[in-house]
C-alpha cells in the first residue's frame, strides 16, 4: 500500500496510535510477568498476548482504512476471534491462580465468545439480516455475562479468601459489562440506524479496543502486584 497516512486523518491517526500502545503495553506485560508470583505469570504472559495480536492487527487496519477509506472489518473480526477468546481465557486462568476451578467455565465463555463474535460479523458483512446478526450476537454477549455475574465462574470467585483475585474478578466484570458495551451501541449506529459515517465508527471501536484489551490486562496486572507483595 503506497498512501502515507496523512497529518488529518483522524481515524487513521488513532490507528496509529492505539497500534503503538499496544506495542508499549505487551512489552510491559511481559516484563512485568518476572516481577509477580509463578501463579499469576501465565495470565499476565496472555495479557500480554492479547495486546500483540491486535497490535499486529491494528497496523494492517490503518493501512487499509488509508489506502481505501473503508472500514476494515474483517482484519477487525480477526483480531477479536483471537483476542476475545484470550480474554475470556483470563476469567479461567486468575480463578486457577487462587482455586480449584473446572475447565467447564472457559468453554462456556468461548461458546458465548463464538456466538457473539461470528453473528456480529455476518451481520456487518451483510451475510445475514443486520438486526438478526446483532439478536444473535447481543444473546451471546448475554449468556457471557451471566456466567461472569451468576453462573459458576461468579460462585467460584466468591468462594475464594484471595482479596487480589476478587479485586480482579470484580473489576473485569464491569469491563465486560460497560466496556463491552461500546461494541453494540456502535454497530447499532453503524450498521442499524447508519447514524454514524465510518470514521466514527472506526474511532468508537479503536477507543473500544483501547480501553478493553489494556485495561484488562492491567486489572490482571495490578492484582498479581497485590498479591505478590502481600505473600512476599
Amino acid at each position: 500500500m503506497d498512501k502515507i497516512l496523512a497529518a488529518d486523518d483522524l481515524v487513521g491517526v488513532s490507528f496509529f496510535i492505539i497500534s503503538m500502545a499496544l506495542i508499549a503495553s505487551t512489552a510491559f506485560f511481559w516484563l512485568e510477568r518476572y516481577d509477580v508470583k509463578g501463579k499469576w505469570r501465565t495470565s499476565i504472559t496472555v495479557s500480554g498476548l492479547v495486546t500483540m495480536v491486535a497490535a499486529i492487527h491494528y497496523y494492517y487496519m490503518r493501512d487499509v482504512w488509508i489506502a481505501t477509506g473503508t472500514s476494515p472489518t474483517v482484519y477487525r473480526y480477526i483480531d477479536w476471534l483471537i483476542t476475545v477468546p484470550l480474554l475470556m481465557i483470563e476469567f479461567y486462568l486468575i480463578l486457577r491462580a487462587v482455586a480449584e476451578v473446572s475447565v467447564g467455565i472457559f468453554w462456556r465463555l468461548l461458546v458465548g465468545t463464538v456466538i457473539m463474535l461470528v453473528f456480529g460479523y455476518l451481520g456487518e458483512a451483510g451475510t445475514i439480516n443486520t438486526t438478526l446478526g446483532f439478536v444473535i450476537g447481543m444473546l451471546g454477549w448475554a449468556y457471557i455475562l451471566y456466567e461472569v455475574f451468576f453462573g459458576e465462574a461468579s460462585k467460584v470467585n466468591a468462594s475464594t479468601a484471595n482479596a487480589s483475585c476478587q479485586q480482579a474478578y470484580k473489576a473485569m466484570q464491569w469491563i465486560v459489562l460497560v466496556g463491552w458495551a461500546i461494541y453494540p451501541i456502535g454497530y447499532v449506529m453503524g450498521y442499524m440506524t447508519s447514524s454514524a459515517s465510518p470514521e466514527s465508527l472506526n474511532i468508537i471501536y479503536n477507543l473500544a479496543d483501547f480501553i478493553n484489551k489494556i485495561g484488562f490486562g492491567l486489572v490482571i496486572w495490578a492484582a498479581a502486584k497485590k498479591d505478590s507483595e502481600a505473600s512476599a
